[in-house]
């Protein structure tokens, strides 16, 4: 008799999920508990527990804000805006008429090919439309938005109707999947401690606390602990998975990467002003 095929971990959470938890609460406790029993990866947890968070957030919580955005302005000739381009490296670009609360469009990088053509530029003909959300809109919701009118980015606006800030696609996903720059490719970077757009700090693990003290200006101490990942493991009790968190000395310290032995990156948000 051969033997029957063995059942997808899907199927195996199917199973485990008949028990119908009756809140949120109860379900989170029973992914917990398939991950306890080997039916599910950290990854795939960490991914479910995204999906479930993001229909509980509001842009507001993901949004670039409007002093972080990185605007062009209708009125500059393409050669005074292109270097910006280039420095920032983004694909998509609000477009103001003199200030960030009057935004007329979206720029798409790859549109300036033109110019370099040689190719008559006329930059308003190149404008996308903005979309324009509300501070308040849920997570999901924007999701299911930008899939369906295939839309990458959208200007948040406050109750007043002025520019609060701008979110993306990206910005939504890396609540689901974790931040999406590849972190591979920060592993082979020279560089310990990168920021990003976002005014955060991708750190390796295997930063030094004195090189950590001296890029953040904290005063970790590193009488203990030569790097901030012990550091950080040594906070948790525990060698965390990839999306858990902790915070300590006025910073969040978010798992990046890890694996069975060790922590490989972080990402660092300063939570609490530095003192004077």
């Amino acid at each position: 008799m051969e033997d029957s095929p063995k059942p997808s971990w899907l199927e195996r959470l199917s199973a485990l999920l008949l028990r119908e938890p009756e809140d949120r609460e109860q379900l989170v406790e029973l992914l917990r508990g398939a991950y306890d029993r080997h039916l599910l990866d950290g990854d795939a947890l960490s991914m479910i527990e995204g999906v479930l968070q993001v229909s509980e957030m509001q842009v507001r919580e993901v949004m670039i804000p409007r002093s972080q955005m990185d605007v062009i302005d209708i009125n500059d000739a393409p050669e005074a805006f292109l270097p910006k381009m280039l420095d920032t490296a983004h694909s998509r670009f609000p477009v103001v008429d003199g200030e960030k609360d009057q935004v007329i469009g979206i720029l798409l990088a790859k549109d300036m090919l033109r110019y370099y053509a040689k190719v008559e530029t006329d930059v308003r003909d190149m404008l996308r439309p903005a979309v324009f959300v509300p501070e308040s809109k849920r997570l999901n919701v924007l999701l299911k938005e930008f899939r369906s009118n295939r839309n990458h980015i959208a200007i948040v606006v406050d109750e007043y109707g002025g520019v609060a800030g701008l979110v993306t696609i990206e910005d939504v996903l890396e609540q689901i999947v974790g931040d999406i720059e590849d972190e591979h490719d920060f592993d082979d970077a020279e560089e310990n401690i990168i920021r990003d757009r976002h005014g955060r700090f991708r750190v390796k693990a295997l930063t030094q606390i004195s090189d950590f003290n001296e890029v953040l200006g904290s005063q970790l101490d590193d009488e203990e602990f030569d790097t901030i990942g012990g550091l950080v493991v040594n906070h948790f009790g525990h060698l965390p998975q990839r999306g858990e968190a902790t915070s300590f000395a006025g910073f969040r310290f978010t798992v990046l990467r890890g694996d069975s032995r060790r922590l490989h990156s972080l990402l660092v948000e300063r939570v609490e002003p530095l003192p004077e």
